[in-house]
């Protein structure tokens, strides 16, 4: 890749470890589960890595995580939340090659993006802790990009205090004509006396 390109945009490997456990239902008699990411993995296609009685975990995919310059707001969400995450998503498998009917379809560091596949509805969306390398390596590229927005203190327009609103009138006071009414249409008070002229 490019210098040019590396500064508004960052790509790498990254494979995504999805658990194998037994259902507990019958309608269920699986659940598969992403569970970690590992960076610069290989290509891969649901290898068996560990297994534990019914509990297996696969190295389920490899696909490219690419962080963009107008993103970096997003990855600073996922940095700093209670356990720095990105997002594993899967989507349904229509060539029935994955054991789990399921295949990796990308790996994001961007809260946002992950959110908007959640919001879908078809995928599966799944947060995974960032292992420290990777977490340094979405951070650098942040602190390249990220620009706080300086804070500006809002002037408060000026406002007359004195509760007197010209041509309406207090909604909870009951009216003989519309509350809402031109200020043309209001009598002046009557108790004001006009000069006399000599």
């Amino acid at each position: 890749m490019s210098r040019r390109t590396e500064s508004w945009k960052r790509e790498l490997k990254v494979g995504a470890v999805v658990r194998r456990s037994p259902g507990v239902t019958r309608w269920a008699r699986e659940i598969w589960k992403p569970v970690a990411v590992i960076p610069g993995a290989p290509e891969a296609s649901w290898k068996e890595m560990v297994r534990e009685g019914d509990v297996v975990d696969y190295h389920a995919g490899t696909v490219c995580m690419e962080l963009f310059r107008a993103d970096v707001e997003s990855y600073l969400v996922s940095l700093n939340m209670t356990v720095p995450s990105v997002w594993i998503i899967m989507d349904r498998d229509d060539t029935n090659r994955s054991p789990s009917g399921w295949f990796v379809s990308a790996i994001t560091a961007s809260a946002f993006e992950a959110q908007d596949a959640l919001d879908s509805g078809e995928s599966i969306v799944e947060p995974v802790p960032i292992p420290e390398s990777l977490a340094a390596w979405i951070k650098e590229f942040v602190d390249m990009h990220y620009i706080e927005e300086p804070f500006k203190k809002r002037r408060r327009d000026k406002h007359r205090i004195d509760g007197i609103e010209d041509g309406k009138g207090d909604a909870r006071i009951r009216q003989q004509s519309d509350v809402f009414r031109a200020p043309s249409n209001i009598k002046k008070p009557s108790n004001i006396k006009k000069p006399r002229v000599h």
